[in-house]
């Protein structure tokens, strides 16, 4: 297991590759892309693909839901109106440090974000390892979760999640999201694992088997361990509505446009922070296994010490998030109601309208293109290389233990990609920085697939460096995985929130919200239920490399084409609201 540790360790320092391209535009000296981004004050026109600003846009501005790594890479860079900073080491740092009542709301954020993080990172590792290492159960299983599962869980939330809106108060809201994922958790460890044998259907599940075809394994596998695959799904929700949805609304109903250019960023570094705490927490729990007595159940152990973290950072959450609501949103809608004119009254529109007006906009579909082909590429390069993980560490906890280190070299170069995105904003713009993660997922997933294909070729290289094929094909797919989600964390993530900034109220915040929580489920579910066919007709994800291989660099190119498509689009609408970058030149 050290020298597993000391290959993800090398693996992360190794794996930080910066990807260069031509300028999309050229930048008005003075200004960076980001800075001028975050002036979004005037209408766009009506010829726009983009719908129209409210009058409220108009009079305050716009910023989008998740600001913390288009701000990040801004740096903070202040308007040419703004005082000149301090001299001298004292000045500096005075500068540095936020006065008090900005301190008052940006350090229980901070924490909430942190702590929705180390949970995410945990029951990421987590729900791979009971899928993946359960009875009769393999990496194949997952293309079946995400279609048949995630997917309809995603689509039935979103229904809810705006029912929610339009009849309960926004912090009422939280507490009814965030309060049934931490019972659940809870409920898991300590009520539904320790009595799966008698919970889950083996002997149906075997009569079934026994009656039909082989290639039913990987839904029946579902069937057998259903509990296994509701944490699977409860975990991937957690993500997409706490982490995406409701932390960030949060976070801009109580923040301003300038506290935002000058603190999101420290988010962004937290979150890493976030994901290296978790993925060493993850480990150290698995290797508590070495102290137990023979005869105890020891993953067992570790779930309980796993969603025991969950639950106190989800009671640590719930606290940071109070105290905003008492001491921050409260005196903010005080003031609001003395100043405010009358509200108008709020248009209401069912799901099937909202999904009508979103789709009627070309930018929208970009934009949900961008989303839904990285969800369909990394999932069909992801399930794979698990596949062979599953191969080299059939233990729960010694999958855990990688996975930990996994998630904690994940958050390393994140950390260095973030500080490298910024460079990338600023001197190629957005069109670039779009681009990047396309090309790194295309490039790293075509060659962890040549190595399944040419595995005979590579068996001497594997030999030479002193390990085995099966090992070698293993953290060539995890540097695959590091690479792509950190692209994905980095530039991938902020261009794609960037491209909110534009929109009016009604469509940012329903793109938004289907998007993020339909979005990526859709496009998980693409990836997988290519993959199903692929199973069902060539009989194994070994068998099925070749193919993938192809279907992964047409959705590349399908990727590059909206990509470049939504860029036009985007420098069009920043033009339309002044001081933009010009075009490219020919």
């Amino acid at each position: 297991m050290r020298g597993i540790a000391c290959q993800m360790l090398l693996l992360s320092t190794i794996s930080t590759t910066a990807v260069a391209f031509q300028p999309s535009y050229s930048v008005p000296r003075g200004l960076s892309p980001l800075s001028l981004l975050t002036k979004t004050q005037s209408q766009v026109g009506r010829k726009s693909t983009i719908p129209p600003y409210h009058e409220e846009k108009k009079k305050h501005g716009s910023w989008s839901l998740i600001q913390l790594s288009d701000s990040s890479l801004d740096g903070g860079v202040s308007d040419e109106s703004d005082a000149p900073a301090k001299k001298g080491f004292y000045g500096r740092l005075s500068s540095v440090v936020p006065p008090a009542n900005e301190r008052q709301k940006l350090i229980p954020l901070g924490l909430m974000f942190f702590c929705i993080l180390f949970n995410y990172t945990i029951l990421r590792d987590t729900k791979d390892v009971l899928m993946v290492t359960a009875p009769k159960s393999g990496a194949e299983v997952i293309p079946f979760i995400k279609t048949y599962l995630n997917l309809p869980v995603a689509i039935g939330f979103t229904g809810v999640y705006a029912k929610m809106t339009d009849r309960m108060e926004l912090k009422n809201v939280f507490y009814a999201c965030v309060i049934p994922f931490l019972f659940f958790f809870a409920a898991f460890a300590g009520f539904i694992y320790p009595n799966r044998l008698f919970l889950h259907p083996h002997a149906l599940v075997d009569t079934l088997a026994a009656a039909l075809p082989a290639n039913f394994a990987a839904p029946l596998a579902i069937i057998r361990n259903w509990s296994f695959a509701l944490f699977y799904v409860m975990a991937e929700m957690w993500g997409s509505v706490v982490a995406s949805l409701l932390f960030w609304g949060l976070a801009n109903e109580i923040t301003t446009v300038d506290e935002a250019k000058k603190y999101y960023p420290l988010f962004g570094l937290g979150a890493n922070v976030a994901l290296i705490f978790s993925g060493q927490y993850v480990k150290f729990v698995s290797n508590m296994r070495a102290n137990l007595a023979p005869g105890v159940d020891a993953w067992a152990m570790s779930l309980n010490y796993l969603m025991g973290a969950v639950v106190a950072s989800g009671g640590v959450l719930l606290g940071a998030y109070k105290y905003i609501q008492d001491k921050i949103v409260a005196k903010n809608e005080a003031m609001a109601n003395m100043k405010a004119p009358p509200k108008k009254k709020k248009t209401k529109m069912t799901l099937k309208e909202s999904a009508k007006f979103l789709l009627s906009s070309s930018y929208i579909r970009n934009l949900a293109l961008l989303v839904i082909s990285y969800g369909m590429c990394i999932n069909i390069v992801e399930v794979s290389w698990k596949a062979k993980l599953k191969q080299a560490f059939p233990d729960p906890n010694s999958y855990s233990a990688f996975m930990g280190n996994f998630s904690s070299a994940t958050g390393m170069v994140t950390f260095v990609m973030m500080l490298l995105g910024r460079t990338i904003f600023e001197k190629f713009g957005w069109r670039t920085a779009a681009l990047v993660t396309p090309t790194m997922i295309g490039v790293t997933g075509l060659g962890f697939f040549a190595t399944n294909v040419f595995s005979g070729a590579m068996a001497p290289v594997a030999a030479a460096l002193g390990t085995s094929s099966l090992m070698l094909a293993v953290i060539l797919g995890a540097a695959q995985n590091i690479l792509s989600k950190s692209s994905k964390y980095s530039l991938f993530d902020p261009c794609k929130e960037m491209a909110y900034i534009p929109l009016d109220k009604e469509s940012k915040t329903k793109g938004k919200a289907a998007i993020d929580v339909i979005g990526n489920p859709l496009g998980k579910s693409g990836g997988a239920l290519i993959q199903q066919i692929l199973i069902f007709g060539v009989g194994s994800l070994a068998a099925a490399t070749p193919y993938l291989a192809v279907i992964l660099s047409i959705l590349v190119a399908t990727w590059f084409r909206a990509a470049n498509s939504l860029a036009g689009q985007f420098n069009d609408a920043m033009a339309q609201d002044g001081g933009t970058p010009a075009p490219a030149p020919a």
